[in-house]
């Protein structure tokens, strides 16, 4: 769903904060926790506007105001009050599995990750909290605007027109996915997981057909082969539906690094699907984000002006 992939888009853009485990300096000195603004009863403190100003820093790698910083904080508690209103709030475990995704995206565990945030003075609850208000907003105005959020047919039409593609798109296709998990414990040495990667390219060498390499996964130790998934096309990353499209019925996928260990996906079946393109789910997704930030841009004006806002 286009609500979905909006959320996960906007999870993405907070991966980019995770860039902060490369080269990140320590904070010059330790804010306070002086009460700096009031957004509709919520404080923000000093030390709050620091870290803001920090994480803004390095994922943009532009120079940052620290009028932009309050800004983008006063946001924050606003689309988060105001979700309150309409009965939306965020569950922990919700904010905990983004930012374990966040881990995953760098290759290292959480409690790696947490690590390295609170070496360079970062503190993970920083990030947490900007998770929390990108989630709520995605809830809120997808509940908000629901109708206006629709994408049909004709407006797929249209944008296929405006950009001259041909109406009979390249067809999609739907991957019948194994996972199969070389399992390694959580926080395991290099050299533990140097031999799970040599286990794992033996297994991909002798992976020549889903029936004999299925079996030959379940037998092998520390392997775990889950349910097969069936994915379509268009729900897939571009990096990962270029590489499915380019793998032979039977093969496996590169590893790569997770919370249990190294994952790889078995390609056995691709079935060719033309119900929705890759071609149009790009246009569904970029049209529901065009209304969604232009609805979300309008609905946040509107809190504003009617927000209290008090600069100590």
């Amino acid at each position: 769903m286009p609500g979905m992939h909006e959320t996960l888009r906007s999870i993405r853009r907070l991966l980019a904060y995770a860039t902060i485990a490369v080269g990140l300096v320590g904070l010059p000195s330790l804010a306070t926790a002086q009460v700096v603004v009031v957004a509709n009863g919520s404080p923000i403190t000093e030390l709050d506007i620091q870290q803001r100003l920090k994480l803004i820093a390095t994922s943009t790698k532009k120079p940052t105001t620290r009028q932009e910083a309050i800004n983008e904080l006063i946001d924050d508690r606003l689309k988060i009050a105001k979700a309150k209103v309409y009965g939306l709030e965020v569950t922990e475990s919700e904010i905990d599995e983004a930012f374990a995704n966040m881990a995953r995206r760098q290759n290292i565990t959480v409690d790696q990750f947490t690590q390295v945030l609170e070496k360079n003075g970062i503190v993970p609850g920083t990030i947490k909290a900007r998770i929390k208000a990108e989630i709520t907003w995605n809830q809120l105005v997808r509940g908000k605007y629901q109708s206006t959020l629709q994408i049909g047919e004709n407006d797929i039409a249209t944008a296929m027109r405006a950009r001259n593609e041909n109406d009979n798109p390249t067809a999609g296709y739907i991957y019948t996915l194994y996972p199969i998990t070389i399992i390694a414990a959580r926080g395991s040495p290099e050299a533990i997981l140097e031999e799970k990667r040599r286990q794992s390219d033996e297994l991909r060498n002798r992976f020549s057909n889903c029936n004999t390499g299925l079996a030959l996964a379940r037998g092998m130790r520390d392997v775990a082969v889950r349910e097969p998934i069936n994915r379509s096309s268009g729900d897939l990353a571009p990096a990962l539906r270029d590489l499915l499209g380019g793998m032979q019925v039977g093969q496996l996928t590169t590893p790569e690094i997770t919370a249990q260990g190294l994952q790889m996906f078995a390609l056995c079946g691709k079935k060719e699907s033309n119900a929705e393109s890759p071609l149009k789910r790009e246009l569904r997704e970029q049209i529901y984000s065009q209304r969604f930030e232009a609805e979300g841009k309008k609905f946040l004006d509107e809190i504003r002006k009617q927000a209290m806002i008090e600069y100590k």
